[in-house]
């Protein structure tokens, strides 16, 4: 089901997933705007409409199986899996390293769909896709919410993302809000 940018932005404000202020990002980078998808993945009705637009943009892909980083990748990863008919993995950190546990494989020749919530530098999507080819699979795609980067990022492969912006974000060195003496917070799932 495809869903017009004005309802992709209704969704995401209803559920109180664009917040603002002065934040440590995942990457390590500070911004003043982000988004937290876990108010958004909070609610079925709103993941289900979400990931329905993602796969129908790869509903002719064939895809093999859906996987994602966690945290932000596995409820993403099992509703795009449960929307094409595939299985659903996720990877896990280990001692700083990417990797696919629990006895989940990606077999050679798989057509390999790669889910994330936000992409800002793309590191953990590139650590993923890594894991894919490592194994032999082939990346038919990326879909994710929101892309920060508004297509800047090169993940190496097609991506689709449900909502793309334009959002600043800076060293930590060279931030603005730290300079002002703003407060900084650190959500989502990791510490830096």
């Amino acid at each position: 089901m495809k869903l017009s940018t004005e309802e992709i932005k209704k969704i995401f404000i209803d559920s109180g997933a664009l917040l603002e202020g002065h934040f440590r990002l995942t990457s390590g980078r500070h911004s003043d705007r982000y988004i937290q998808c876990a108010r958004v993945l909070m609610e079925p009705n709103y993941t289900a409409a979400l990931c329905g637009h993602l796969a129908e943009a790869f509903k002719e892909d064939a895809v093999d199986v859906v996987v994602g980083p966690a945290m932000g990748g596995i409820v993403i990863s099992y509703e795009m899996a449960r929307q094409l008919g595939v299985p659903s993995l996720f990877t896990e950190r280990v001692d700083g390293k990417m990797t696919l546990r629990r006895n989940f494989t990606i077999e050679p020749g798989q057509k390999v769909l790669v889910v994330e919530d936000v992409v800002t530098t793309g590191g953990s999507v590139k650590e993923v896709i890594d894991i894919v080819r490592e194994n032999g699979g082939k990346v038919v795609g990326v879909a994710l919410l929101v892309d920060r980067s508004n297509g800047k990022v090169d993940l190496g492969a097609r991506v689709e993302a449900c909502l793309s912006m334009d959002v600043k974000s800076y060293e930590a060195e060279e931030c603005p809000l730290c300079k002002a003496g703003l407060p900084i917070i650190k959500p989502g799932s990791r510490a830096n």
